[in-house]
């Protein structure tokens, strides 16, 4: 039987992973192993976790997190190449942009093992973002690109990746799948729309948590305003970041918003599912309000998901606080469908029908 090893760090991640090990359990013609490397920790990410989202436990857990970025990609790095010189796959599969993501693909490049980098091609175009480091590295040592977009595929071409011994596909965007799979029992699940004593559609989610905001002091400042101002109108419901709640007490600021603690994924997707509007400068989110049918301010200068900005499902507003509140009020009002097919179909299926064929 051919070996795969998926290297998994960061909550999203295993949402993404977990779609994948479903199909490869369903045909039953490739052993997963799976390696965590702790990059997240995350309470959230215990047995429990595993269990309802029917993912496979990981065989090894690396328990990596709290360093710089240079000292824990080289741990990962270090780690991952002694369990791969064990384990002997045939392929690894990485995901997205973590530090994870860039260590997997390094140590698998370096023994010769195929590499599979699923989410590739997109990018933000800003150099300053670790993120967009690890994945324009991961996509050039790659040997298979799995594109969730057409403007992922372009920007492929564009990077000269047609002259390169690379297969770019466009399959889709996996998390379309873990959307729709567990937004069926998500409400069973969890109990924080009621616990919350929320109404639907009568609040906006937001999640404030990318570094470039919370270490700016006039950018933080900013958008909290909006969110205040927003306040007003509906209520804000913030799960709080870590990284968040630290920066707001070094800066004195004390929002008069709803704040919570952090929450699970199936939490998450009730929030979408109930939420009137999203505000966010994550970059999975913004899709996942898609998928819920949800409109997205962003508070970024840029996006990844640039598709969902040319349909008008969101807009980048940045920080500046009349902005948001103004985008904000906008949508308040706008009336669109949301039938574009912008992320594709059955994805794990043809990413795992693509595995199959990499590695036969």
């Amino acid at each position: 039987m051919k070996k795969i090893v998926t290297i998994l760090g960061a909550r999203p991640q295993f949402v993404k992973g977990a779609v994948l090990s479903r199909v490869i359990q369903k045909h039953k013609e490739v052993e997963e192993i799976i390696v965590h490397t702790g990059q997240h920790f995350d309470a959230n990410m215990s047995a429990v976790f595993f269990e309802e989202m029917q993912i496979p436990k990981p065989k090894y857990n690396l328990n990596i997190n709290g360093l710089n970025h240079g000292a824990m990609t080289g741990q990962m790095l270090e780690k991952i190449e002694e369990i791969l010189l064990i384990e002997k796959p045939d392929a690894v599969v990485v995901y997205g942009d973590t530090n994870s993501t860039l260590a997997g693909a390094l140590a698998a490049k370096k023994l010769q093992v195929k590499v599979v980098h699923i989410e590739a091609g997109l990018r933000s175009f800003n150099m300053q973002m670790p993120e967009e480091v690890n994945r324009i590295l991961t996509d050039r040592i790659a040997n298979l690109l799995s594109c969730p977009t057409e403007i992922a595929v372009s920007n492929l071409k564009n990077e000269g990746f047609d002259g390169f011994d690379i297969l770019v596909e466009k399959h889709g965007d996996i998390m379309k799948d873990a959307v729709e799979f567990y937004s069926k029992v998500s409400k069973e699940k969890s109990t924080i729309i009621s616990d919350l004593k929320l109404a639907k559609n009568e609040f906006v989610l937001a999640t404030i948590h990318r570094q470039e905001n919370t270490d700016d002091k006039e950018k933080l400042t900013n958008v909290f305003s909006a969110l205040e101002e927003i306040n007003k109108t509906k209520q804000v419901i913030l799960p709080l970041h870590p990284r968040t709640k630290k920066m707001l007490e070094k800066y004195h600021l004390q929002p008069n918003i709803t704040f919570i603690d952090p929450v699970g994924y199936f939490s998450m997707l009730e929030l979408l599912k109930n939420c009137s509007m999203v505000i966010t400068d994550s970059g999975g989110l913004q899709k996942e309000a898609f998928f819920n049918k949800k409109f997205c301010v962003i508070a970024r200068e840029e996006t990844e998901w640039k598709e969902l900005e040319e349909n008008r499902y969101a807009t980048i507003s940045g920080t500046n606080t009349e902005t948001l509140v103004n985008d904000f009020n906008q949508f308040l009002t706008l009336d669109k469908s949301f039938t574009e097919e912008l992320y594709g179909n059955n994805v794990g299926e043809k990413i795992y029908q693509s595995i199959k064929k990499l590695i036969q």
